[in-house]
């Protein structure tokens, strides 16, 4: 079958709304640092290549990533979290107001801002170097936080929640963020990670990766059939309306409290580097809800912006007009009115 038009004009008509969306981004920010190089010898001192430095990038990472995202998909966006007072917090500062993001909720703490620095030689990651804590916020940090975020929530129509497990996403956070979101009905979307669970429970969306959705639902997962069932068990445990699992090559498994399971191909046809991508996922799927799209239909587009970004190297973004072209070239990727839940309709 051919594919279903309304749901392409759906998406079309979603992303013309994305302007007009406003996101409060949640997490632990960090400072990605890129230092880019040639390799033409090995050290005489151990058996390491030697990089030639030819350039270095900074680029907003983690949390900071995410807002980043939602600014290249058009959207107004809202920083909050934890930065140094050093100069890598100055650098964030300074990124995020070139991209017009709001750092209104932004603390700042004696701890370092987080940075992370990848050193790439011929297109190819050779090392990581972390700088970084990772204890959770002072109780004055907490509040202070809480205090900001509760401020601009009557101004957002989505939180997303960035948990890189740096300490900022934390059990007072989280449930200073619930009460406000709850007083205000906005949806809290999550990028977990696996030993902060608890800290989820009652959250419109969690996104976890394949390897996330093992750990947090203690199944292993290797076919369809198991997916589905650690989807669905998170779900229920957790209280989300929605866990969306993200599975490389194999696309994404969708599980709605309303509606049951949903599989989505991939849209990736080249891989070169998954940094970021996770990002680019739950920055997609909020925006597709803030929108007007269904849970699917968000999760679809999703897919589609993942597809794109995993194909760039570095800390990647992706914009609307490269979904636009997607949507154009690749039909194939879309629904065909029946889609790939048997026994009903895809969405």
């Amino acid at each position: 079958m051919a594919p279903d038009s309304r749901f392409i004009e759906r998406i079309r008509g979603a992303m013309g709304r994305f302007r007009e969306a406003r996101i409060l981004v949640v997490g632990d920010i960090m400072l990605d640092q890129f230092v880019w190089g040639e390799v033409s010898r090995i050290s005489p001192e151990a058996p390491v290549p030697v990089v030639e430095v030819e350039r270095e990038t900074m680029l907003l990472g983690g949390a900071a990533n995410v807002a980043n995202n939602l600014r290249a998909l058009g959207a107004s966006c809202g920083l909050a979290g934890l930065i140094g007072s050093d100069s890598h917090g100055r650098t964030v500062l300074d990124l995020a107001g070139r991209q017009g993001i709001d750092t209104r909720c932004l603390v700042q703490d004696e701890r370092p801002t987080t940075l992370k620095t990848r050193i790439v030689a011929r297109g190819q990651q050779v090392v990581r170097v972390d700088r970084e804590s990772r204890a959770f916020l002072p109780p004055d940090r907490a509040e202070r936080l809480n205090r900001l975020m509760d401020e601009v929530i009557s101004e957002v129509d989505a939180v997303v929640v960035s948990d890189y497990q740096k300490g900022v996403v934390s059990e007072p956070v989280m449930e200073g963020l619930r009460q406000a979101c709850a007083r205000r009905a906005v949806p809290i979307l999550v990028d977990p990670k696996p030993e902060n669970s608890r800290l989820y429970k009652g959250v419109t969306l969690i996104t976890p990766n394949n390897r996330e959705a093992e750990l947090m639902s203690g199944l292993r997962i290797d076919t369809d059939h198991q997916v589905e069932e650690a989807a669905e068990l998170l779900g229920r445990d957790l209280g989300a309306k929605g866990i969306l699992i993200t599975r490389g090559p194999k696309g994404m498994t969708l599980w709605q409290q309303d509606k049951g399971i949903f599989s989505i191909p991939t849209a990736a046809r080249e891989v070169f580097d998954v940094t970021g991508a996770g990002d680019t996922v739950i920055s997609a799927v909020a925006l597709g809800l803030v929108a007007g799209l269904a849970m699917c239909e968000a999760a679809w587009l999703a897919n589609l912006a993942a597809g794109i970004v995993v194909a760039k190297v570095g800390t990647a973004t992706v914009s609307v007009s490269e979904i636009e072209k997607v949507l154009e070239e690749r039909r194939e990727l879309l629904p065909d009115g029946v889609g790939s839940r048997t026994g009903g309709e895809w969405c």
